[in-house]
């Protein structure tokens, strides 16, 4: 429903959203009205400055899994909690078609490939920084970017999932 151009339905509003609410420089309403971002630097100086820990989430546009994951593990009340109120979400699209700006654009050190998309500078950011390229991919991270516990990929489990993101932050409460 998020990708929809209606999600609440053709002339429909998310009548408990507010307007009233000003998201942070960066911030967007993500899926279920998650604030997220999609500029890993501003997500992570904003989550350095409401000191919470990053979920760092490797998505797609067309990735039928990352979707999944948004509709029924992200909707179910427990989790959603959690991303609402404990971690500061990052979602990076690998498929963002959008070119970056000539002087952003570069040649990985990684892949040798030319990188000239969003879509490209963010995967080679997973694939350089993490020697992974799926999607979903969530990482948990603390403020100085260390990784708090094991990434994770596609989890349709959501006992198993909201057992993941509390490891990560009881991690970062230490």
């Amino acid at each position: 429903m998020t990708y929809s151009e209606s999600p609440y339905g053709v002339g429909g509003s998310n009548r408990e959203s507010t307007s009233a609410i000003v998201l942070p420089d960066g911030a967007h309403k993500g899926p279920h009205d998650i604030m997220a971002f999609t500029d890993y630097e501003k997500g992570l100086a904003y989550a350095k400055s409401v000191n919470k820990p990053i979920l760092l989430d490797f998505t797609g546009f067309a990735c039928v899994n990352c979707r999944k994951m948004e509709d029924y593990v992200w909707s179910d009340p427990r989790i959603l909690s959690i991303l609402n109120n404990k971690v500061v979400l990052i979602s990076l699209y690998v498929d963002d078609k959008r070119e970056l700006p000539i002087e952003e654009q570069y040649v990985s050190k990684e892949t040798g490939k030319k990188i000239k998309s969003i879509g490209n500078k963010w995967s080679d950011f997973q694939i350089t920084r993490y020697k992974a390229n799926a999607q979903p991919y969530y990482i948990i991270l603390d403020t100085n970017e260390k990784s708090l516990n094991k990434p994770a990929g596609y989890t349709p489990d959501i006992a198993e999932y909201e057992q993941w993101l509390k490891l990560g932050i009881q991690q970062f409460k230490k």
